[in-house]
């Protein structure tokens, strides 16, 4: 039987079950949660409205007129026996990203190099040499959370959220990374901008929970030819 193979499984509310995996990012969590995605979807199509993977757990949402927790928690424990054992390939696609590391649109980029006591370069070196799970997608369409960024670069969120995060902006938080696909609110560090569309109605949310990501550094005039926006942004900026 497989690690993880018996989550804790509870209600949260009228139309939602949470399964709970640990307590930590874990890698070797992705293809666990992946497999049991496909199996509540297999499973529970015919009540199923909604499935929010995370880090360490599952949200299950239903349609409370066709089911009730107890059943539905039922169903969902009696998956668990039957699950195969994860292969070692990676749970999704391989993305690689196109990123300006500059202080003109990656305004907190030389004050998080002096905090970590690091040069910029080494700083875009660390984050771009590093292959990044996937691990949930949330806070807005397309934004996935990304990690584990280099120890040595890891920086917590500024105490003070920005009112508007331009959209592409790449930012860290502690262990994590990501790219806002929007313009939005937000307290993540910025160190660069992505040009690539992340989030379009059309084809939906580029990222998936468990594929991986890799960046890649690109200059000023690569990132415009691939329709990057390189208005400055100094709101919030450090001195």
């Amino acid at each position: 039987m497989m690690a993880h193979s018996h989550p804790d499984i509870q209600a949260v509310s009228e139309d939602a079950v949470l399964l709970c995996f640990g307590t930590s990012i874990d890698p070797d969590l992705t293809p666990v949660i992946t497999l049991w995605c496909d199996a509540i979807r297999a499973r529970l199509d015919d009540i199923l409205t909604d499935l929010v993977p995370s880090y360490a757990s599952i949200v299950v949402y239903y349609e409370p007129s066709l089911a009730d927790f107890r059943g539905v928690i039922s169903r969902l424990r009696s998956i668990a026996g039957n699950l195969p054992e994860p292969d070692n390939r990676p749970a999704g696609h391989q993305i690689e990203l196109p990123v300006w590391y500059h202080p003109s649109v990656g305004p907190d980029l030389k004050a998080l190099a002096r905090a970590c006591e690091l040069t910029v370069d080494e700083v875009i070196e660390k984050h771009t040499t590093t292959a990044y799970q996937v691990y949930a997608l949330g806070f807005s369409p397309g934004f996935g959370f990304m990690g584990q960024v280099h120890p040595a670069i890891a920086r917590p969120r500024l105490e003070r959220p920005r009112v508007m995060v331009p959209g592409g902006s790449v930012g860290i938080a502690n262990r994590q990374t990501a790219v806002y696909p929007a313009p939005s609110p937000g307290g993540w560090q910025l160190i660069g901008r992505c040009p690539a569309q992340l989030f379009s109605e059309e084809d939906l949310a580029v990222l998936s929970v468990g594929d991986t990501v890799r960046f890649r550094a690109v200059d000023h005039d690569t990132f415009l030819s691939l329709g990057g926006d390189d208005t400055p942004f100094t709101e919030g900026a450090p001195s």
